[in-house]
């Protein structure tokens, strides 16, 4: 029950995507009033509708959800959505009030979220560098990995709003673009993981295996990977309603090939997985779940994987 002496904290969520929407459920569930955006009205329509300990406002622009905020948490797929929202038309930094803290969750090159902490700190604002990590289910639950960077006030102004979203924070400097260069380790690995789960998964089919059994046996052998487990299960089901997008990957391992080109270092593997998720999005399925890879594979092999039952 929330304390009711206690004043209540008000938090905006500008991008109600399958991230985003979780992170502000978790959020009302804590006692936070949310001021809730995205561009899709029928999503804030659907938000409104939320209960818990805390409250729900529906915005209709990023300036109006950060308006009365304290705590500013930009859930948008990418960079230049971020400046969007925050310095564009109607933008959240117009209205925001100066002292209030801005969550950047959305993976970036770690120089275009140092920009975004300058424009922000002009603004007389605190700026978190906070990718996050855990998928939509983790989201809702308020269970997320946050790997964050910036100023300790910057930290201490988010922090109830990141104890209601988040299982484990991770503190990884004072410095803007510290936690986006982890976020963007983890990435190479996530989309890596996540090619060599569908090639695994389509050999398996052109050798003539039961698929159920070999996402059975290889969950308990070496060869397992989080990713395996989490999305041969799609592969199973035919369902590829995207919880996150072939899209997502091929803007991610393309800021690992961009960073490995400014820093004259190779990254083969990703590179190879960067290919196989642009040829997906190439034949049609960049919006479609990123297990869709192996449906490429299948393409080219000519194999009949599972399909969805109506």
């Amino acid at each position: 029950m929330p304390d009711l002496n206690k004043p209540v904290a008000k938090a905006a969520v500008i991008g109600l995507g399958s991230m985003g929407y979780g992170m502000a459920v978790s959020l009302v569930r804590a006692g936070f009033e949310v001021a809730g955006y995205d561009v899709r009205p029928e999503i804030t329509v659907r938000f409104a509708a939320e209960r818990g300990a805390g409250t729900v406002t529906r915005a209709a622009s990023a300036a109006e959800a950060a308006a009365n905020a304290e705590i500013i948490i930009v859930v948008v797929v990418n960079a230049d959505q971020t400046s969007a929202v925050l310095l564009g038309e109607g933008g959240a930094l117009h209205a925001a009030r100066p002292g209030a803290v801005v969550v950047s969750c959305a993976t970036m090159a770690p120089e275009r979220s140092r920009a975004l902490a300058r424009e922000v700190a002009a603004h007389g604002l605190l700026f978190l560098d906070a990718p996050i990590s855990g998928g939509a289910v983790k989201a809702r639950e308020g269970a997320l990995t946050v790997l964050a960077s910036g100023p300790e006030a910057a930290f201490a102004k988010a922090a109830p709003a990141l104890d209601a979203m988040a299982a484990t924070l991770y503190r990884l400097g004072d410095e803007p673009g510290t936690g986006s260069s982890f976020k963007i380790v983890n990435q190479l690995l996530a989309g890596v993981h996540i090619a060599a789960a569908c090639e695994a998964i389509a050999l398996a089919k052109r050798l003539g295996l039961d698929l159920a059994k070999v996402y059975e046996v290889i969950k308990s052998s070496a060869g397992n990977s989080w990713m395996f487990e989490n999305r041969v299960p799609h592969i199973l089901e035919g369902d590829y309603t995207p919880r996150s997008a072939v899209s997502i990957f091929t803007k991610d391992l393309g800021i690992v090939a961009d960073i490995s080109r400014a820093e004259n270092f190779p990254v083969p593997v990703s590179s190879a997985a960067l290919q196989l998720f642009l040829m997906t999005a190439a034949a049609g399925m960049g919006r479609d779940d990123d297990a869709s890879v192996v449906r490429l594979f299948a393409r080219i092999a000519g194999l009949d994987l599972p399909e969805q039952k109506a």
